[in-house]
């Protein structure tokens, strides 16, 4: 999360992912000031989540690109995508954006799925276990957890 920063970061991200990649039309997109702009790209680049380029020397002009950093992290925002949607929290008119396969046109959700067997995992079948990098506090965590 401190990588990504703040809701005008994310909606900098999203737009990235939607294939915007220059300044004035992240500035047009997003509604967001100079300023606020100029301070997010700066952090999602420090962030190693996207990268400048130049696409024009004279005057230098700058495009934003993700990286593959920040096109691992575009999954944390369909996924809450998928959330807002389901929750109907654009209103009654319907998801304003979907995702949909490029060779069916079906549409497509993010799903949990075995890493052995692929196989898709309900949320009721999910159960959280301490990872190699589990510290003392993510231990004591766990002990809350109700199966």
């Amino acid at each position: 999360m401190d990588a990504i920063g703040d809701r005008w970061a994310v909606l900098i991200l999203r737009d990235l992912s939607l294939g915007l990649s220059r300044y004035e039309d992240l500035r047009r997109s997003t509604g967001v000031t100079n300023a606020t702009l100029s301070d997010r790209l700066k952090h999602l680049e420090d962030s190693e989540l996207i990268e400048r380029r130049r696409y024009q020397t004279n005057p230098e002009r700058y495009e934003y690109v993700l990286t593959a950093k920040g096109r691992d992290t575009i999954l944390v925002m369909q996924a809450l995508l998928q959330v807002g949607d389901k929750w109907a929290v654009s209103g009654n008119a319907g998801p304003p954006l979907k995702f949909v396969d490029r060779k069916t046109g079906h549409t497509v959700k993010l799903a949990m799925v075995d890493n052995e067997t692929g196989q898709r995992v309900g949320k009721q079948d999910l159960l959280p276990q301490a990872g190699p990098g589990a510290d003392e506090l993510v231990r004591w965590r766990l002990t809350h957890f109700r199966k």
